[in-house]
């Protein structure tokens, strides 16, 4: 099996679904008392959002780059970045580091593909909704379109995802704005919505959606399980 080097705690809320899920898919097929190996490095959440909201994205780059190559010396045969938006500087940290780095949106990508769905509902910070580094591969990589909220909506949704779900808090009002969201978005073409931040799912369940939703957490953490145990990493059509 191979070590999964886990790069978290953005947030840690969402970083223990990661493990919880990863051991579950190596336990369900293993048996017994089998469970992922695993290295974790968690960061203090404040820190990393202070470097987004100040656009010192070189910064968390660097971080990102620092702990990807401490996870390497410790053993760790691949490394998974969990969380969507510092996904910004996933290439950066591929590129720099001997291990393979199994990215979040191929993972999502490949279950959409899967499905035969050619566009999607983004839902996420406003980083992921608005900027290319996300969305362009989506695009360019998958041939997929992607639709995202209004701007008002994209507002509300990155609030609600740094002043509560990333803080453990879990609204019923928060829930029906994602859901009147997400029904927008199906109007509008979307075939199936990926909640393209990984706290969303704690919000967020199947039955919240008239299409298919495509939870970025349980995709990429089943993905790594996948990898771990002998499988290939996502790639491209």
């Amino acid at each position: 099996m191979k070590k999964i080097g886990m790069i978290g705690g953005m947030s840690w809320e969402s970083s223990i679904e990661y493990y919880r899920l990863m051991n579950l898919k190596v336990r369900e097929t293993l048996g017994g008392l089998h469970s992922a190996e695993c290295i974790m490095y968690s960061f203090d959440f404040a820190d990393i959002e202070f470097l987004q909201s100040s656009g010192k994205w070189d910064e968390s780059a660097e971080l990102m780059l620092q702990t990807a190559r401490r996870l390497e010396g410790a053993g760790a045969d691949f490394v998974i970045i969990c969380t969507n938006t510092m996904h910004k500087n996933a290439d950066f940290v591929a590129e720099h580091i001997g291990i393979p780095l199994l990215h979040i949106a191929d993972a999502t990508a490949d279950e959409v593909k899967r499905l035969g769905l050619k566009a999607v509902g983004l839902l996420g910070t406003q980083f992921t909704m608005e900027e290319d580094f996300y969305k362009g591969r989506l695009a360019d990589k998958y041939q997929l379109e992607v639709l995202v909220p209004d701007r008002k909506a994209r507002e509300e949704i990155n609030r609600i995802i740094y002043e509560e779900l990333c803080r453990g808090i879990i609204r019923p009002e928060s829930r029906a704005f994602y859901r009147n969201a997400i029904e927008n978005l199906v109007k509008r073409g979307a075939g199936g919505i990926i909640l393209g931040c990984t706290e969303i799912g704690l919000l967020v369940k199947p039955e919240d959606s008239p299409a298919p939703v495509f939870d970025t957490t349980e995709i990429h953490a089943a993905a790594a399980a996948r990898f771990a145990l002998g499988g290939h990493l996502p790639r491209s059509k």
